[in-house]
């Protein structure tokens, strides 16, 4: 039986090279490069169940949480991939404590955040889990980027995305103009555009948040998702609660249908009161993709994600992200 023919991933690219006379190639080079690495990582897992590789690594992160084996895995597949590219200056990862350098002698202009493997605690149980990543170019002139080059705003970054594995794999990104997401085909190994320039719509539909957490909320959030959880005389219809664990798929069926996640700061640990959520690894990519999809991201204290400038490789952040006019009515909430 014939395939349908469609656009494939890399001949979008290309085509939007083309609009930018001045371009060189080397982002869509890396967006290629990154793409060979989400294929070769959606294979292993796509195999998880059948292979030795679920379960833990016997490792710990920065983060002082276990590493998964299929973590590990995607963490190295990327920074070898990524290395010798020639398009990166430096890297980073949520999983490693400090900057990655590349290879001598391919130094690039762009550096590269990503986590490897976002939602890793639900693989032994078979949930979607994701690979996010942030591309800025670099600040310094040349050779080996720094933590300068790392450590800037979302509102700075030139590509940001995700690849969603799960029922099939999806790859969504953005370079500034738009989102589009691309479905891969197995049977060729190519991704083709099924969602082009998706909005995500105004209104939420469905509300994801850990409510376990709830007595270590701050009251203006309890209060507003009380309300999101009421009749709306606009929606005719409180907010659905939809909430699985792994931020990548949460994000993704909120852009698509319509729905806000919140991660607010708490007490219940002193030592770590705005969550588990990074900066650079999530909110700010994240951020970048629902701003050009119409949407709002903003702390829990009614700042821009993209306008906060970052002071570590492995901040961490409130977030609440989602339909822009349920995030505009979060903000009046948070005074």
């Amino acid at each position: 039986m014939n395939k349908p023919l469609g656009v494939t991933v890399i001949r979008h690219i290309v085509d939007s090279q083309r609009l930018h006379p001045e371009a060189t190639g080397d982002l869509s080079g890396l967006l290629n490069e990154l793409i060979v690495a989400g294929k070769t990582i959606s294979a292993e897992v796509n195999m998880a169940g059948l292979a030795d590789i679920l379960g833990m690594s016997g490792k710990t992160n920065i983060q002082g949480e276990k590493v998964q084996k299929l973590d590990e895995f995607a963490n190295n597949t990327i920074k070898k991939r990524m290395a010798r590219c020639g398009y990166l200056c430096v890297m980073t990862s949520e999983e490693e404590d400090d900057a990655i350098p590349v290879e001598d002698g391919y130094e690039g202009k762009y550096t590269l955040a990503f986590d490897p493997l976002d939602g890793s605690t639900n693989i032994d149980v078979n949930v979607n889990i994701g690979t996010i990543f942030s591309v800025h170019r670099r600040r310094t002139k040349w050779g080996q980027g720094s933590r300068e080059d790392m450590l800037q705003k979302g509102r700075d970054q030139v590509a940001a995305g995700y690849i969603l594995y799960g029922s099939s794999t999806m790859l969504v990104f953005t370079t500034g103009e738009g989102v589009q997401g691309f479905t891969l085909d197995p049977s060729v190994g190519e991704f083709y555009l099924s969602h082009p320039d998706i909005r995500t719509p105004v209104r939420s539909k469905y509300l994801s948040v850990n409510e376990g957490n709830r007595n270590y909320w701050p009251e203006n959030i309890r209060r507003y998702i009380d309300a999101l959880k009421e009749k709306d005389k606009e929606k005719g219809r409180p907010c659905s609660c939809r909430y699985i664990g792994s931020l990548v798929a949460d994000f993704h069926r909120n852009l698509i249908a319509g729905g806000i996640f919140i991660y607010p700061r708490d007490n219940k640990n002193p030592d770590k009161p705005y969550g588990k959520l990074r900066l650079l690894y999530e909110a700010a990519p994240l951020a970048m993709l629902i701003e050009q999809a119409g949407g709002r991201a903003i702390t829990d204290d009614g700042i821009n994600i993209l306008d906060i400038e970052p002071n570590s490789l492995h901040q961490r952040v409130p977030l609440i992200i989602g339909s822009k006019l349920d995030v505009d009515e979060a903000q009046g909430y948070l005074g």
